[in-house]
């Protein structure tokens, strides 16, 4: 193995030499104490330190890495303490998610790594909206992701790649190719002869190096780090390594050609490096022994400060306390010439229609930030596929109203980058039927961040949602419930112009990962008065919509206007209507006057029936609620199938269909 120290002085690569033995020397005590039983589960990176080591070298300290769960060396580099990690490893609730997490699965924002999920590719795409960050600032940095050849295979790296050359981004791409994707050779990975082929095929550069090469490593990173600040340009780097242990330590090694641990133990990284500071004359013999006692004896004293940890105390409050970042006052008691903007239910302002409350909130909302930054397909000069954006471009510039490739996962991973660097993202998802390509962003990046370590997610997902409109099963679903299960994610559906506005401000200054849920069909059907104001509603409280003693409707979205309707159409009946307004989450003191006021309860919302969240809403009246009930709960849902095309066909399918005969079997009861 040939090493060029170029100009790095003797104690420079002492100190790298530090920094490669570390993580090695702490790998061999983890698997010691993994077999006492110890800990629980190692993920070992033996033979492929310099990599990780070699790239947090060649950053700047606050520069974003998302490592993976064999990139030990990113977090010793980075100066994050022993014993910590250690407690982290245990399961300790002093380690850095408070137990909640195991191994690699954290992050560190005092450090800059961001925490891994186990599915690998959606980390590419986080570092593609940290670079964004930078970019937008004009600061001289670059964010670093690491994949290994197995990730390469996911979708995931594919859009992150995409947009970060679209978008012109300064990040860097490491494949850290060794050879196994668990037991998967790379063989049945790809087909191309090298990874870094790839980097033609998305318009960057690419090189592949020796992975095992610390100075190659660190060399390569520092001038392609360079190049990405210069040039305004992501890149690709293929460090080509080896894996020693097992994908893990319980699935072993016995797939493996016994012969490739002889070739690979001859290219070890760091026996290597140190017979090449014995052949420099920067080290002898009796340094590197005193080195790496004086490394084991800092090992066994950070260990003791980690077996001391107290033991975890579970608390139920802070579980749940934790699951959110806290979220501002909402303005609500905004003043105008001495009049409040709604008093006694009279809301004050020009009447407006549906989508213009919408676009007045992101415009404000714009104005009063100037780091949010919006996102989706066609949205700049198209103003996007409902118009609701025209206009932004030359307002705001396209810098911050951003058109993105057909790559929904990439685009929620961006944002979540933003987040990380303090900036608020707002993505449009054209359809929110479009939204199942990125449902794993959503639902195990967005939703879990801050309780797995404290990192918010500032951003918003606009959803034009719903049917009516005669556009067929791909962009009519009703699909909100597929997340109100997920906690983490505040689901937010309003029904009026007023809320509409006021909800979406609210979400936009939330520092958590809010879904907004608009429906198409009121986008130019449904008006009424709005503020000019910059106004925000509390996210989580429902609305008392009509008074009644006879009949409680307990809806949102859509099925507000049909129980209006219907109640307008059936004076013979007092009914009492709540509009939810948020689903996640629930507003239970709303739900229970409601059941209070009549003691019959109607759920009405236009998802399908099995599943949908009236079946929630249901099950908790009748545990709660149930001394006040003179009937069954009962819900009025479309019907459990796909949403068809033709007009007559859809409005069969949709709950309002069946609205009369479930308020007659109610009432009958």
């Amino acid at each position: 193995m040939d090493f060029d120290r170029k100009d790095i002085s003797n104690s420079g690569l002492i100190t790298i030499y530090r920094s490669l033995l570390l993580p090695r020397l702490i790998e061999e005590k983890m698997l010691v104490l993994l077999r006492q039983g110890k800990i629980s589960k190692w993920f070992s990176g033996i033979g492929q330190e310099a990599i990780a080591v070699g790239a947090t070298l060649a950053l700047q300290e606050d520069e974003w890495i998302m490592p993976l769960h064999r990139n030990l060396g990113v977090f010793t580099t980075r100066n994050m303490p022993l014993h910590k990690l250690f407690m982290q490893w245990q399961g300790n609730q002093e380690g850095y998610s408070k137990g909640r997490e195991r191994s690699f699965h954290f992050g560190s924002r005092e450090h800059h790594v961001c925490g891994m999920i186990s599915h690998l590719g959606p980390q590419l795409a986080i570092a593609d909206g940290v670079a964004l960050a930078h970019k937008l600032r004009k600061e001289n940095k670059v964010s670093l992701a690491f994949t290994g050849e197995g990730g390469t295979s996911e979708g995931d790296f594919h859009e992150a790649l995409n947009v970060a050359a679209v978008w012109d981004l300064p990040v860097i791409f490491i494949i850290e190719n060794n050879g196994y994707g668990l037991s998967t050779p790379t063989q049945e990975q790809y087909r191309c002869r090298h990874l870094v082929d790839r980097a033609r095929g998305y318009g960057m550069e690419g090189v592949q190096i020796d992975g095992n090469n610390i100075l190659t490593v660190l060399d390569t990173v520092q001038g392609v780090r360079d190049y990405c600040i210069r040039e305004q340009q992501p890149y690709l780097i293929e460090c080509m390594t080896f894996r020693m242990r097992g994908h893990e330590e319980a699935s072993g090694t016995k797939y493996v050609p016994k012969h490739l641990f002889a070739t690979w133990e001859q290219k070890d990284p760091v026996k290597n490096y140190e017979q090449f500071l014995l052949g420099e004359g920067v080290l002898r013999e009796e340094d590197i022994n005193n080195i790496r006692e004086q490394t084991k004896q800092h090992i066994e004293q950070e260990l003791l400060m980690g077996f001391n940890a107290r033991p975890i105390e579970v608390n139920t409050a802070m579980e749940l306390e934790d699951l959110f970042a806290p979220a501002p006052e909402p303005l609500i008691a905004l003043q105008k010439k001495g009049e409040a903007l709604e008093t006694a239910g009279v809301i004050r302002g020009p009447e407006k229609r549906f989508i213009d409350a919408i676009k007045e909130a992101l415009q404000q909302s714009m104005e009063r930030n100037p780091e949010l930054v919006l996102m989706g397909q066609d949205i700049a000069e198209y103003g996007g596929a409902f118009k609701i954006t025209e206009g932004f471009v030359e307002q705001f510039g396209r810098e911050r109203v951003r058109n993105t490739p057909i790559c929904e996962s990439a685009i929620v991973g961006a944002a979540l980058g933003l987040s990380l660097e303090g900036m608020k993202a707002m993505m449009e998802m054209q359809f929110a039927d479009f939204v199942s390509v990125g449902f794993n962003q959503i639902v195990n990046n967005l939703a879990k961040i801050h309780y797995r370590w404290g990192q918010n997610a500032d951003v918003v997902i606009r959803m034009p949602t719903g049917a009516g409109v005669g556009a067929g099963p791909f962009h009519s679903q009703s699909n909100e419930a597929w997340f109100t299960k997920v906690p983490g994610l505040k689901i937010v559906y309003p029904s009026t112009p007023f809320d509409a506005k006021g909800l979406l401000i609210a979400a936009i200054e939330d520092p958590n990962p809010v879904l907004f849920f608009e429906h198409k069909a009121l986008y130019r059907s449904v008006s009424g008065q709005v503020p000019e104001e910059f106004y925000s509603i509390e996210i989580g409280k429902a609305r008392h919509v009509r008074s009644g003693d006879e009949l409680s409707i307990i809806t949102y979205g859509a099925g507000v206007h049909w129980a209006l309707a219907y109640a307008d159409g059936h004076p013979e009946l007092s009914i009492d209507i709540t509009d939810l307004r948020s689903l996640a989450p629930l507003d239970y003191a709303a739900i229970r006057a409601a059941v209070q006021r009549t003691g019959r309860v109607l759920v009405l919302h236009e998802d399908t029936l099995i599943s949908g969240i009236g079946g929630e809403v249901a099950a908790w009246i009748a545990e709660h609620c149930f001394e006040w009930l003179d009937a069954p709960v009962m819900r009025c849902a479309s019907l459990d199938t796909p949403i068809p095309f033709n007009m007559e066909l859809e409005q069969n399918f949709l709950a309002k269909a069946r609205l009369h005969e479930t308020v007659i079997m109610l009432m009958e009861y």
